[in-house]
């Protein structure tokens, strides 16, 4: 059977980011990101914003936002709002009804702030385990994202432990940016994952660093760019595509459009379509 699954419109390739916290640095990164078409979920703690017209030190570097500026900024909707837990605690030092009043209480004030639905979550510090996973289960939760570098482009198969490609100060980034875009992706898709703290550019002085990343890879018509939770559904309906024993019918159950190719023709299987290919 010779069916690869591809991204929106036959694309081999995808794009997208994720940072925490909601830093005032957010303003600048999110300005950079628009400018090449980058999309990007931004992780936010909604127990954690400053007093409205809290003013910092000269040189204080984690600078969160008051919950006004939160609402200004993340209403982009280029962009994805997700839960980072509603005081950033370590979960791995809670039990299963603490994990889910962190995870569900953040949620709930993102959604009521923002509207729509909060899916997603990047685990605070990092620090998950096999038990964390299984509270998260009953939260509804759709993916969770780890800050473990996989260092390369495979597309995630346990959502709660999503394994991002690598951070933005990975030593390798501008030899991974350019072995993903010359990866011609003959046998499925690719997924180019970044994930970091805005703040870093700031405490780092760096910001090139993503400006040079944004300029490589932004602006093409080759590659899928993406919010994580529209990957996570994309892929998801991918999964749920039936076929027949020859590989030649498919059935697409689901309410998204689905992308394919199928014995070296691609094709779109539509929304609630069966087509023989």
């Amino acid at each position: 059977m010779s069916i690869f699954y591809r991204f929106p419109g036959g694309l081999k390739k995808a794009l997208t980011l994720s940072y925490d916290d909601g830093v005032e640095q957010d303003i600048r990164l999110m300005d950079i990101l628009d400018q090449h078409g980058i999309r990007c979920t931004f992780n936010l703690n909604s127990g954690c914003w400053a007093a409205e017209g809290t003013t910092y030190p000269a040189g204080h570097i984690h600078r969160r936002m008051s919950a006004s500026q939160v609402k200004a900024l993340y209403a982009n909707p280029n962009h994805e709002v997700a839960a980072h837990c509603l005081t950033h605690a370590s979960l791995t030092e809670l039990n299963p009804a603490q994990i889910a009043h962190e995870v569900l209480a953040d949620r709930e004030n993102l959604e009521e702030m923002f509207g729509g639905l909060v899916r997603g979550l990047a685990y605070p510090f990092g620090t998950y385990s096999d038990a964390v996973v299984e509270a998260l289960k009953a939260t509804g939760t759709a993916y969770a994202r780890t800050v473990v570098s996989t260092n390369n482009f495979a597309i995630p198969q346990d959502w709660l432990r999503l394994h991002p490609t690598c951070h933005h100060n990975a030593p390798n980034l501008s030899q991974l940016c350019d072995r993903f875009l010359s990866d011609g992706a003959p046998f499925g898709s690719i997924l180019f994952y970044l994930w970091g703290h805005s703040y870093e550019f700031e405490a780092n002085d760096n910001w090139q660093v993503i400006e040079a990343f944004c300029e490589k890879m932004g602006g093409r018509d080759d590659i899928w760019y993406a919010t994580n939770i529209e990957i996570v559904d994309y892929v998801n309906a991918c999964r749920a595509v039936q076929s027949s024993a020859d590989g030649r019918t498919l059935h697409n159950p689901t309410s998204t459009d689905v992308w394919a190719d199928a014995f070296g023709k691609c094709v779109c299987v539509k929304a609630g379509e069966t087509l023989r290919v």
